[in-house]
Formats: C-alpha cells, sequence, structure tokens
C-alpha cells in the first residue's frame, strides 16, 4: 500500500494535470467559435463555385475542356491528399482520418490502382508511414505556421497542380474531416483532381425559385467557357482545399475541446479515488497510533 506522502504527492499530480487540461479545455472552446465561423462561412461561397463550374463545364465536352477537367484519360495513378493536424490531445481525429486514407488506399490497391500519399500534417505521418513507407510521395509542413490560411492552401493546391501537369498522377482525392459538432468530426474522401462535373442539381440547388417551374435563359459567356474555365478550375482547387483547412481547424478545436473535457472529468474522478484512498489509510495510521498509545498505558 502506498504510503501517506506518495498518496499527497499523487494527489497534488493529478491536480496539476487537471488544471492543465481544464485550461486547454477553455482555449480550445474560445478557438472552436471562430474556427467554426469561419468553415461555416467558407461552405456557401464553395457552393456557389461549385454551381457556376457547373453551368460553364456543361457548356464544353470533349477535347475543347481543360485538362483539369477533362482528366488524362486514365484513372491508374491515383495521390491521397490526407490533411491531418500539427498538434494533437485532440482525441481520435487524427486516428479517423489515417483510417479513412488507409481505407481508401486498400480499395485502390485492390482494384489494381498505384496509390500514393501527399501528407499535410505531421500527425498523420507516423502510422501512414508504418503501412506505406514506400508510396508516401511527399510531406507539408504546416508546423511553423499558427493557423494555417489561404497563402497555405494556395501553396498546396499549386504543388498538386504542378504534379499533375507533370503527370505524376491521374486522380487526386482530399481526405480530410468534416465539421458537424464539438462531439461529431466525419471524415471525408472528395475527388480534387481532375475537377468532378457537379450534377446539374447543385445549379438549381442555389436558386431562389429552385424546384418551380422557370424561363430557361440564353447566357452568353466573355471570354468564352474554356477560357474563364482555365482560370476557374485552378481557384475551384484552392478553394477546396482552403475549405479543407478550414474544416480541419473546427474540427480540431471541437475535438480538443471533447478530449479535454473528459480528461479534465476523468482526473477530477481520480482525485475523488486517491482522496478516499488517503483519508482512509490517514484513519487507519491514526488508530494504529491510538491502539500503541493505549497498550503502552495499560503495560505501565
Amino acid at each position: 500500500m502506498a504510503s501517506l506522502k506518495e498518496l499527497k504527492g499523487r494527489i497534488n499530480s493529478v491536480k496539476s494535470t487537471q488544471k492543465i487540461t481544464k485550461a486547454k479545455q477553455m482555449v480550445a472552446a474560445a478557438k472552436l467559435r471562430r474556427a467554426q465561423a469561419a468553415a461555416e462561412a467558407a461552405r456557401p461561397y464553395s457552393e456557389r463555385l461549385s454551381s457556376v463550374m457547373a453551368s460553364l463545364a456543361g457548356k464544353v465536352a470533349g477535347d475543347s475542356a481543360p485538362l483539369l477537367l477533362r482528366g488524362t484519360g486514365s484513372d491508374r495513378r491515383h495521390l491521397l491528399v490526407v490533411v491531418n493536424t500539427d498538434k494533437g490531445l485532440c482525441g481520435g481525429l487524427n486516428a479517423n482520418i489515417v483510417k479513412a486514407a488507409k481505407v481508401r488506399a486498400r480499395e485502390l490497391l485492390a482494384q489494381g490502382k498505384e496509390v500514393e500519399f501527399y501528407l499535410v500534417g505531421k500527425k498523420g505521418r507516423a502510422p501512414i508511414k508504418r503501412d506505406y513507407a514506400d508510396r508516401i510521395e511527399k510531406h507539408f509542413d504546416t508546423s511553423e505556421v499558427r493557423d494555417p490560411g489561404f497563402a497555405e492552401a494556395e501553396r498546396i493546391a499549386d504543388d498538386l497542380l504542378a504534379m499533375f501537369g507533370a503527370g505524376k498522377f491521374d486522380v487526386a482525392e482530399l481526405v480530410f474531416p468534416v465539421f458537424k459538432s464539438a462531439l461529431a468530426q466525419e471524415p471525408v474522401v472528395q475527388q480534387l483532381i481532375p475537377v468532378p462535373a457537379p450534377a446539374p442539381s447543385m445549379v438549381d440547388a442555389g436558386r431562389p425559385n429552385a424546384g418551380s417551374q422557370t424561363v430557361a435563359g440564353v447566357v452568353d459567356y466573355e471570354p468564352n467557357e474554356e477560357e474563364i474555365l482555365a482560370d476557374l478550375l485552378p481557384r475551384y482547387i484552392r478553394t477546396q482545399v482552403f475549405g479543407a483547412l478550414l474544416e480541419l481547424a473546427a474540427s480540431e478545436q471541437g475535438a480538443s475541446m471533447t478530449a479535454m473535457d473528459n480528461a479534465t472529468r476523468n482526473a477530477g474522478d481520480l482525485i475523488n479515488k486517491l482522496t478516499i484512498q488517503y483519508n482512509r489509510s490517514r484513519q487507519a495510521a491514526i488508530t494504529t497510533e491510538l491502539i500503541e498509545i493505549i497498550a503502552g498505558a495499560e503495560a505501565l
């Protein structure tokens, strides 16, 4: 049985840990509000951009379509862009992202495809490297940036565009978490390159009178659709990567807040158990001393 001094030291140690987890929970809660607002504000822009691109892509077909839209004509070489955090203490967020990436990689390999990884963030490197060390194409480090933003998204997108232009892959898929709430962050796999042509229903979804009878109109584009798409498609890819970083930031803070709240509660439970054990040991020690005193007095 541990001595009273050891129990007192353990209680003080757990109390110190509880203070840290409580402080990190409060910091994560404060950051979550900003990160959630940024992620939710970016979603309508991304959806509207998809609608505009759908309208343009419907007018371009065949060899006249830009390479980012028509693709290389093959889907053999796949690049999985896995977006993880640089910091830990956020529960199972990174483990779930890595799990989704590995599941997708196994599916593609089972179909006879070639798979490589483009890793963003530190926390996904080690678990993916254990299973696919020879399939990691590149790491993109964001640890030196406090809050990765559009500048980092632009660098990642430009890097991917350069690799696609050099013929290093046929299809790129983005693996990232979608923020649902502080308790739920859902990893998704989304095709990034070639840009998937959105369904026509996405265009109608953005109209005020969607689903009602509308009058068809004729839209003339200046310059032509091909030139507009040539500029719009890279912008779309940068927007998707930026949206993934925003979703990751919100998911990280939500998962961190939940994990630190659980850790604080567990620390409180452990303190209560140790305190009960300490009081029982102290009571037993006092009782033993009283018995010795009484026995000594009777002996005299």
